[in-house]
């Protein structure tokens, strides 16, 4: 079991996403979110994280899909967090293999958070969709 401290502003929302993330901690990760969350990520049909989601238990089901079709990440970088009230946008890049194809791909990202009181209420990643699609075809 985690002890976490809530985080109050968006800036330590966002710090304790990534701290979270980072350190696979998924009910820490979780706790984050808001109950109906408005997330969405773009991408083709066979890249199993992309589409729309609301549920704590859908979201879950988003982070946990990595660890079943990505190889650990050759390189996570978060290079630019700009904050504006409620909203946050993460800049950076990744790369990843592809467990079933065994290609890697590297994405550039951009995250928007919004959160509210403590807790996110909007997720929305823009990624480099072909990039990530193209490494899911064999």
């Amino acid at each position: 079991m985690s002890t976490t401290t809530a985080p109050a502003t968006t800036r330590e929302v966002v710090d304790a996403f990534f701290a979270r993330f980072g350190a696979g901690d998924m009910p820490a990760l979780l706790d984050l979110f808001a109950d109906g969350v408005d997330f969405h990520v773009g991408g083709a049909d066979n890249v199993p994280w992309a589409g729309d989601r609301t549920s704590k238990d859908e979201i879950a089901a988003f982070f946990a899909s990595f660890g079943e079709h990505l190889t650990p990440a050759e390189e996570y970088a978060v290079t630019t967090t700009v904050i504006d009230g409620d909203h946050a946008v993460v800049i950076g890049h990744n790369r990843f293999g592809v467990l079933a194809t065994g290609k890697t791909f590297t994405n550039h990202f951009a995250l928007h958070i919004t959160a509210v009181d403590g807790k996110i209420t909007g997720y929305r990643m823009y990624e480099d969709s072909h990039a990530i699609s193209e490494a899911f075809t064999a």
